[in-house]
């Protein structure tokens, strides 16, 4: 019956979730394609999505201008999460973002991001590219030990801890009576990858489409990458459980499977696949069962075909779906004969 995936698609639509929202309608359409409140639905999200789209890509524009590349970025995949196959999202990340160098910079006492811009930039007014790029408060209050991320800006290069250290000339080998103390070193972490981190702080929040769209990005810059290749299987493990803990059957199935080609052994995604793969099999079959009472043959027949899809040998369906094209074909033929 379309009603649960109506339900469903309106709930989620609420919530924001559009593309999950879209997919409830669009399986609803599958069931009764002549229910108009399930064309308005799906055509209302799609609206909705491309809309939320050109906002995210506008955005993304002028975070560029302002020279701020992380925050562009950050947008430009929000735009491939709710529309992967945006070609001005891709293109845009594939050709003005960047590989930023980004240094990570421990606050000491008294510091104010005007002075660690001075520090990094030598520009204290570009404090706002740390605030954006950190996503702090409005007039943050920085306390010690907090770590700020700190991207290079093209075009400005770092000064200060991050500088390069001219070349020193080698000194003549001497035979010291106590061996030269190292120097400790500055307060600046190793850089890290900005896109990787940007998709693993997705990732804490629960945004999984945009970790995904994130990792997917960078292994398709740097295929070979252990580290890209273990983020995405995290990913997609976290994404899946998380989903079928919500009884979000076929966002977890999706996720699962996906993981599945990747890494079939990762950790217990098989079995959580296969229980994400049991409770879609006895939805969609119990709703053609429904469909099927109210004499409603062809969304029956549908549920019944989506259930192939997970179970190809699931025998009670296929026999159903034979019975069902029978009982269809007598009345069309029926109703020719009137």
């Amino acid at each position: 019956m379309w009603l649960p995936h109506r339900t469903k698609a309106a709930d989620l639509e609420s919530q924001g979730d559009l593309g999950a929202a879209l997919n409830e309608w669009k399986v609803a359409l599958t069931i009764d394609p002549k229910d108009n409140l399930s064309v308005q639905g799906k055509e209302r999200v799609e609206k909705n999505i491309n809309q939320a789209v050109a906002d995210d890509l506008n955005r993304g524009r002028e975070a560029l201008k302002r020279g701020v590349q992380s925050e562009a970025r950050r947008y430009f995949l929000l735009a491939l999460a709710l529309d992967p196959g945006n070609k001005a999202a891709f293109d845009a990340l594939q050709n003005d973002i960047k590989e930023i160098r980004v240094l990570n910079h421990t606050v000491r006492r008294g510091e104010t991001l005007a002075s660690i811009a001075e520090l990094y930039y030598r520009d204290r007014s570009r404090l706002e590219v740390i605030w954006e790029t950190n996503q702090l408060p409005p007039n943050p209050k920085l306390e010690p030990g907090m770590v700020l991320k700190i991207p290079e800006i093209p075009g400005v290069p770092f000064s200060g801890p991050a500088a390069p250290a001219p070349a020193q000339p080698r000194a003549k080998t001497e035979s010291p009576t106590t061996p030269a103390k190292p120097e400790s070193p500055e307060e600046v972490e190793p850089e890290v990858n900005p896109t990787l981190s940007e998709a693993r702080e997705a990732l804490d929040r629960k945004e999984f489409a945009v970790a995904l769209a994130g990792v997917d990005r960078y292994l398709s810059q740097n295929p070979r990458s252990t580290e890209g290749v273990e983020l995405k299987r995290t990913v997609l493990y976290q994404q899946g459980k998380t989903a079928l803990d919500q009884k979000k059957y076929a966002e977890s199935y999706n996720a699962l499977n996906q993981l599945a080609k990747l890494s079939p052994n990762y950790q217990d995604s098989s079995a959580l696949l296969g229980r994400a793969r049991n409770f879609l099999v006895q939805d969609h079959y119990s709703q053609g069962i429904r469909l099927y009472r109210e004499e409603k043959l062809e969304g029956a027949i549908a549920e019944w075909r989506i259930v192939l899809q997970y179970d190809p040998n699931h025998a009670a369906a296929k026999k159903n779906i034979e019975q069902a094209e029978r009982l269809l074909q007598g009345l069309q033929e029926r109703q020719q004969k009137k």
